[in-house]
């Protein structure tokens, strides 16, 4: 059952691959803040996914980050998130994101509960 308050943790290498150079949103080998944001959508993602009905998923509709400092190639970021508010199937979600330094981000992160079938059969009607 989804209740305010549900909290999850996820941890992340920072690799090559999640650079911003690697990812295009910039040039410095440093965690990029599209691979910072995947990873705080991961975690809000995967707090509540064991509470859901046969069927369903959440998707991402918001997101509202500061990406406040650099973590180099080889640091661990640990995600984490505490589910705050519940109005109807949208969720809303505080996260925040730490390097071996302490805080690199922080935000609100909003997901909403959907049929994964017929989201799916909605997106792919897009290209008829």
């Amino acid at each position: 059952m989804l209740t305010i308050g549900l909290t999850n943790l996820s941890t992340a290498v920072v690799t090559d691959s999640l650079t911003a150079r690697a990812m295009g949103s910039g040039d410095l080998d440093v965690l990029a803040t599209p691979a910072m944001i995947a990873g705080m959508e991961n975690v809000c993602m995967n707090c509540v996914k064991e509470h859901l009905e046969e069927g369903q998923t959440t998707v991402g509709t918001r997101i509202s980050v500061s990406h406040i400092s650099a973590t180099p190639v080889g640091d661990t970021v640990t995600y984490t998130c505490a589910l705050n508010d519940i109005d109807g199937r949208s969720l809303r979600f505080v996260v925040c994101a730490f390097d071996s330094a302490g805080k690199i981000g922080e935000g609100v992160h909003e997901r909403f509960i959907v049929n994964s079938d017929r989201f799916m059969e909605k997106a792919k009607s897009k290209l008829k």
